[in-house]
């Protein structure tokens, strides 16, 4: 068998060696060498957003009707469940600022800001659930979104004791990433009430603020001191212990002016809050009380030291956090007229480096502006409240900020209306035209010139 083997290739060697090389057959060409599969390239995505006055209601479309808009093809605000009008379709964004209300802007997401609202799309907010948005365009992926609320003034004592006034918010608050209000009562009486309208509320009003999610509160107001400095730094040890930090109050003026810092999706918050109505005692070195700025109307003309003081803990904070929210107390109470001084102090919060400024206090909506980039608001109004002797006090606005990364993309203005139980209760846009006819009418926010 092997002589066999050995004779057959014998015979092939040397009928190779006599065929003349023109008349031999090509080799078989090279095997080639093994490669690495090429990788797929991923292709990342933005929302397109329909973007429209935010002075506009709320709208929602379906898939099918967005194309359309995107299109050009609806050409009518009746289309899309408004009042008669024609509509028109742009795709710049450098008007976004006083975007016309007959006008919706298509708008990468990136450049969008509270002066204009997203149209959803099948229930879907594009800032909020970006991934899930039906219009897309290709770009880099989107940064963390964060989503804050910010109510108003929460009086949990008096008439409101012992009732669940938090309850039918509760859910959509906790929601949010991080929810922050300003608590308008001690949680303690142990002292002599300090004036005739003193608020008391029991520590257990403590889970129900936690249940509602609330990351920290603001006590930088004119009733945290209402039974005198024992009680303050009580509160202020009560709410800790329930994993409440609080700001803007103390049990000196260092405590009182350490910023709350919040952390989510890499984003660094940061909150700092002042008084400017009185009442409740100025922090000093050895004294428990509130970080104070004097000004109109309530404490004279504006203290610029004190101003300056408060300046500066922003500036600091900024340099330490990513994003900072000031919740100043201050102006005229039953009114939506912000006073003057109002818009001084609120730039000079911005240029220190305040991110969003949301006020309390009047118990009625305030207007909104921005100041560059940052969002001020004067006041929400009352959160819960037991003031229920005139309409404008019982109706309020939740504000709930979108952030992309570090920057403000969004702010929806959520109307609700407190029951006689004292609590909240989110109504449609559409029963809430007196709390929104009073919020615009002093906004710079999403005028059209």
């Amino acid at each position: 068998m092997g002589m066999r083997w050995l004779a057959a290739l014998g015979v092939a060697l040397l009928v190779a060696a006599c065929t003349p090389a023109d008349e031999r057959p090509d080799p078989p060409p090279p095997t080639p060498a093994p490669t690495r599969a090429t990788e797929a390239v991923e292709i990342t995505t933005r929302p397109l957003v329909l973007a429209i006055n935010a002075r506009r209601p709320p709208i929602d479309v379906g898939k099918a009707v967005a194309g359309w808009i995107r299109d050009g093809t609806i050409t009518n605000w009746r289309d899309l469940g408004q009042p008669a009008a024609p509509l028109r379709v742009i795709d710049r964004t450098d008007t976004l600022r006083h975007l016309p209300m007959n006008t919706i802007a298509l708008v990468v997401a990136d450049a969008m800001e509270p002066s204009v609202r997203a149209i959803t799309v099948a229930g879907v907010d594009p800032l909020r659930d970006p991934d899930d948005y039906p219009l897309q365009v290709e770009g880099p992926d989107h940064p963390p979104v964060t989503t804050m609320t910010v109510v108003g003034d929460i009086m949990l004592g008096r008439g409101v004791t012992g009732r669940p006034a938090l309850g039918p918010t509760a859910q959509r608050l906790a929601a949010a990433d991080i929810t922050v209000g300003n608590l308008e009562s001690t949680l303690s009486d142990d002292g002599a009430p300090t004036q005739d309208d003193a608020f008391h509320a029991p520590p257990s009003v403590r889970g129900e603020l936690r249940h509602a999610g609330f990351d920290a509160l603001s006590l930088a107001n004119n009733h945290v001191g209402d039974y005198g400095d024992r009680a303050l730094v009580e509160t202020v040890r009560l709410l800790h212990r329930a994993r409440l930090p609080a700001f803007g109050a103390g049990p000196d003026l260092a405590a009182a002016r350490q910023p709350v810092g919040v952390a989510r999706h890499g984003i660094r918050f940061g909150f700092l809050g002042f008084n400017a109505i009185g009442e409740t005692p100025a922090a000093g070195p050895r004294q428990p009380g509130a970080v104070s700025v004097s000004m109109p109307p309530r404490t004279g003309p504006l203290d610029r030291a004190e101003l300056g003081r408060v300046l500066s803990d922003v500036r600091r904070l900024a340099r330490r956090a990513d994003v900072v929210v000031v919740m100043p107390h201050w102006g005229t109470q039953y009114t939506n007229r912000p006073e003057p001084v109002q818009g001084v102090v609120a730039r000079a919060l911005v240029r220190a480096g305040a991110d969003l400024v949301v006020g309390g206090h009047p118990h009625w909506v305030q207007g909104a502006s921005m100041v560059g980039d940052a969002l001020v608001v004067n006041s929400l109004g009352n959160f819960v409240f037991d003031m229920d002797f005139m309409p404008e006090t019982q109706e309020g606005l939740m504000l709930e900020a979108t952030f992309w990364g570090t920057r403000l993309v969004a702010a929806d203005f959520v109307p609700y209306r407190i029951d006689p139980a004292f609590a909240p209760r989110v109504v449609p846009y559409s029963s809430a035209a007196h709390t929104f006819d009073l919020f615009w009418e002093f906004s710079g926010l999403a005028a059209t010139r």
